[in-house]
């Protein structure tokens, strides 16, 4: 075998070393091109990320903010009704929760973010419905309040007139009964000796008559009637005649010096009511009253000499 010379040795490998360090030259540079483009790739990404962390992080904070405000749209809802304040306490404390929940939550959680816009939309529903209902019910409320004011109005005038109504009912029963009264006319004493004859000497008089006329009255009523005389002499003294005949009157009770029934049908009635069994009479006046139990008929005067 040939052996190489010395000089063609080195200079062969000195071409070779020159090759060798281009090749790694140019393995280099493909490498730092590798690496500026992955460098750049990781920074696009860096950037993509933080933005989109940036974005995912203003979408929390805003439906953060959005949740906040419809818990304290909650807070200053209330009404009347306390089903409706049950249903509004429990609505208050899942609001509260939501609340909670989105703050102790990453905003990259995007599955749990899109979750919590759904409750958010759903208590929104709830809570206008809340609100429809309140409202319908406050509007049922005044329209019933105008309704029992009216009522109470009705009620008020209807009790006037029927305390209208009672009164004249009143009047009219009152006139009525007093209407029905039976009342007297032409009542008169009279002094009858021995021989049944009319006589003023009272040393002669052996009885006394009362004659008077019953009323005609359609409204009174119809029956069996008791007229009472009361006979006073001129010392002011009832005679009595031993019947002890007595009524009430105005609710007192009086003694009678006599008393007649008589029958009355509504039309004139004459009547007659005799004084006996008295002693003696004195000189003077003397004074006869007529009643019935509902009214006094008249009073009339004799004088005796």
């Amino acid at each position: 075998m040939e052996r190489e010379d010395p000089l063609a040795r080195i200079e062969r490998e000195e071409r070779e070393r020159k090759e060798r360090n281009k090749d790694l030259r140019k393995l280099m540079w493909v490498l730092v091109a590798i690496a500026v483009v992955l460098a750049g790739a990781l920074a696009y990404v860096w950037i993509q990320k933080s933005r989109l962390i940036g974005e995912l992080n203003v979408e929390k904070d805003e439906l953060t903010e959005q949740i906040v405000s419809l818990q304290s749209d909650y807070a200053s809802l209330s009404s009347d009704y306390d089903s409706i304040n049950s249903q509004l306490d429990s609505s208050r404390e899942e609001v509260a929760q939501l609340v909670e929940r989105i703050r102790k939550t990453e905003a990259t959680n995007r599955a749990k973010m899109r979750q919590y816009e759904r409750e958010l939309g759903t208590l929104r529903s709830i809570m206008r419905n809340y609100i429809t209902q309140i409202d319908s019910l406050n509007t049922l409320n005044k329209k019933l309040t105008i309704e029992a004011a009216n009522a109470r109005k009705d009620a008020a005038e209807a009790r006037r007139i029927n305390a209208q109504l009672s009164d004249k009912v009143e009047n009219l029963a009152g006139q009525v009964a007093a209407g029905s009264v039976i009342k007297g006319r032409s009542l008169r004493l009279e002094a009858y000796n021995s021989s049944d004859k009319i006589t003023d000497r009272s040393s002669r008089v052996v009885r006394m008559l009362a004659t008077l006329n019953l009323v005609e009255n359609e409204l009174a009523p119809r029956g069996p009637l008791r007229v009472y005389i009361r006979v006073t002499d001129p010392d002011g003294m009832l005679l009595l005649d031993g019947s002890n005949a007595s009524f009430n009157f105005e609710g007192e009770a009086l003694a009678a010096t006599a008393s007649r029934e008589v029958d009355y049908e509504g039309s004139d009635v004459e009547l007659s009511i005799y004084v006996n069994n008295i002693p003696a009479y004195s000189k003077g006046i003397y004074t006869v009253e007529a009643y019935t139990l509902q009214a006094k008929l008249g009073s009339a005067e004799l004088m005796l000499r």
